[in-house]
């Protein structure tokens, strides 16, 4: 009969397997019901033996609540940039320099170059013990947490012809797909947009919240194995030993005994990657032989043996019609360029961002202009430059308006932004349907109503604010277009429902300028009730982690408004959740009352945002600064030495996690 261990040890092995053919080969073995009910199975076996812990367990993939600030590493290797060209010639001057200094026949191998972020993955007798980034090439922040989210990436390896220590370099990305998906919450809640999957896949892998990186589905390519006791000279065959080991190793990779071979597989992938579901920015080649590439040698800052061939981005000009003004949700007033339509990587583009008012004095726009538009990140139009040359006859410099095109308002402009606003939240229509778009989503107060659903109400008469909604009868929108008795007791029925959404999200859906989730959250938790947020001064919200004095203004102005206030007192009157529930209110105390703590340091038994919620819900103020009003430091390992110094020279009290929670 089995021993527990053993069980243990088998689910493990069964589940990275499964893992393997889902993530890197593409070929499911299994059901998800199938997958689901083992990793349960091993989970309960785990949790009730944990003298049976194992870091690199599927089970862990999940990323735990458990965050830790970054620590900068020491790479074993220097991480050097390659030489970027964007000219056949350049790479032809390549690769004779490279036959004249061999004097000898050599392999080239092609790959393509993936547009993400590097990182370094250090394996010690098949497990993954370290992820760094390249942060400056010599030294990187440690992201293994984050890593092991990553279900490309194997926490144990297979096999066994692997060295007992090596490193395996390559790129984190975040697929097309769930970039688009990112961004389109990201619009929803009024967010900056990423600009790129690559700035999207490098956010995300430095985010200090390990099940938001989990939540993301980064994938990654590895390109690269270093180390002593490698089992072949040959950088490609390396390669394809590691995605024996597990590793997702791209299917492009090929070697190459000629130029014209080079340019055949990077004039075939110039059209081809725009197919692929990652982002691709242009081709590598390396001399396949490690011995070659030694006798080749290095320059201060990129290897000899090595070249970037970079892609072109795809530019094409086409002419300014007009500029339209939108406004969001929250009153944000963006510009959008209307373009003669035309055809840019593989798709029409009719219209393209200009942002704010100083990109357009910086590209000095006019009407008529003939403008050169490329994809950013290939994917979101943006004017890049004007054709000046090409001016005849043209309109109107084009300059931002000073008033809201929905209704007129003077628009504000805060003296550290960048945006114009409408300050006119109540009678701005595009306001009150993004508001109520906002306050309905999912993420919200999850109100079951389809796409449309806003305007047509409004269009009714039904709606103006957020607390109309919980007026509406069903005998009101039975019997509008598109709406039936199904969908009208669906809608009626998730009404009723959010009247169970807690106080935190509550506050998120009131849709406070700059209050996301959050930071929603930290008010839940710090004025555990709607009065007590209301009635909070400058100084109190400023004392609250994460809200500065550009967050407690918005707050502090969103009250100060009677209309507000009447809209709270509605929503109130329909029971929704304006104060924390008594569960949590049950385990508060004043213990802590009056003391006020600075976090610093890496810790084990909880986070770092569990501690100070520990410390709020205890009674005690946080901060982010020693000084003479700071009565204990918590701290953990690697403790900022300023904070240190500072600590000594006020005599704060510094006490360790184990101190902290016998306080509590």
């Amino acid at each position: 009969m089995e021993t527990i261990k053993q069980q243990i040890e088998v689910l493990r092995k069964k589940i990275a397997d499964w893992n393997y053919r889902y993530y890197v080969l593409d070929q499911p073995a299994v059901s998800d019901f199938e997958f689901d009910m083992e990793l349960k199975r091993l989970e309960k076996l785990e949790a009730e033996y944990p003298e049976y812990y194992d870091a690199s367990s599927p089970t862990q993939r999940v990323g735990s609540d458990i965050s830790k600030n970054f620590v900068q590493v020491e790479h074993l290797y220097p991480m050097l940039s390659l030489t970027n060209t964007y000219s056949e010639g350049e790479i032809s001057e390549f690769y004779n320099r490279t036959k004249k200094a061999l004097n000898e026949d050599f392999e080239i191998v092609c790959e393509l170059k993936y547009d993400g972020t590097s990182i370094s993955l250090i394996y010690e007798n098949g497990v993954l013990v370290r992820a760094i980034t390249r942060g400056d090439g010599a030294r990187g922040d440690d992201v293994t947490v984050n890593v092991r989210t990553i279900r490309t990436i194997p926490l144990r390896l297979q096999g066994s012809n692997y060295p007992p220590l090596f490193e395996i370099r390559g790129e984190i990305l975040l697929p097309w797909q769930v970039f688009n998906q990112l961004n389109e919450e990201r619009a929803e809640a009024e967010e900056t947009r990423f600009a790129n999957p690559r700035n999207a896949a490098a956010g995300t892998l430095k985010t200090l919240n390990p099940q938001i990186v989990a939540q993301r589905k980064l994938d990654s390519y590895l390109y690269s194995v270093l180390g002593n006791g490698l089992p072949y000279d040959g950088h490609y065959e390396n390669l394809e030993a590691a995605r024996s080991w597990g590793f997702k190793i791209s299917d492009a990779m090929r070697k190459c005994h000629s130029l014209d071979e080079v340019f055949d597989f990077i004039r075939y992938w110039d059209i081809e990657r725009k197919n692929l579901p990652v982002a691709t920015d242009g081709i590598v080649l390396k001399v396949n032989s490690a011995k070659q590439q030694l006798n080749l040698g290095w320059t201060a800052k990129s290897p000899r043996w090595a070249i970037a061939y970079k892609f072109q981005a795809e530019s094409v000009e086409t002419r300014l019609l007009s500029v339209d003004f939108q406004v969001g949700r929250t009153g944000t007033v963006t510009p959008v360029a209307n373009l003669e339509p035309v055809l840019l990587s593989g798709s029409v583009v009719k219209r393209a961002s200009l942002h704010n008012e100083d990109i357009i004095r910086q590209l000095d726009l006019h009407l008529g202009d003939w403008c050169r538009v490329e994809k950013g990140g290939e994917i979101i139009p943006k004017i890049t430059g004007v054709n000046k040359e090409a001016r005849f006859m043209i309109g109107d410099t084009v300059r931002f308006i000073r008033n809201c095109p929905a209704c007129g308002t003077p628009l504000v402009r805060e003296p550290d932004e960048a945006a114009y606003y409408c300050p006119n939240r109540s009678g701005c229509e595009p306001q009150i349907k993004g508001m109520i778009e906002h306050f309905i989503s999912r993420r919200a107060m999850n109100i079951n109503a389809g796409e449309g659903t806003v305007d047509t109400f409004y269009k009714a008469g039904l709606i103006r604010n957020v607390a109309d909604l919980y007026d509406i009868r069903f005998r009101d929108i039975c019997c509008l277009e598109r709406w039936g008795e199904k969908s009208a007791a669906n809608f009626m029925e998730s009404i009723q429902l959010s009247k169970q959404v807690p106080y935190e999200r509550v506050l998120y859906s009131l849709g406070i300028r700059f209050v996301g989730e959050t930071v929603a959250k930290r008010l839940a938790n710090a004025c555990p009730d709607i009065d007590d947020l209301m009635q909070a001064d400058l100084s109190r919200l400023t004392s609250i982690e994460e809200i500065g004095d550009r967050i407690a203004d918005s707050i502090l102005a969103y009250f100060a408004d009677d209309n507000n206030r009447k809209l709270i007192e509605r929503l109130r009157s329909n029971n929704l959740q304006f104060a924390l529930s008594e569960d949590i209110l049950a385990g508060r105390t004043e213990v802590l009352k009056g003391k006020t703590f600075v976090i610093s340091g890496v810790f084990t038994q909880h986070s770092r945002d569990e501690y100070k919620e520990l410390i709020e819900r205890n009674g005690g103020k946080n901060s982010a600064s020693v000084s003479s009003k700071t009565d204990f430091i918590l701290a953990g390992e690697n403790m900022g030495p300023a904070k240190w110094e500072k600590a000594q020279k006020l005599g704060v009290k510094i006490i360790s996690e184990q101190e902290f929670l016998t306080m509590i």
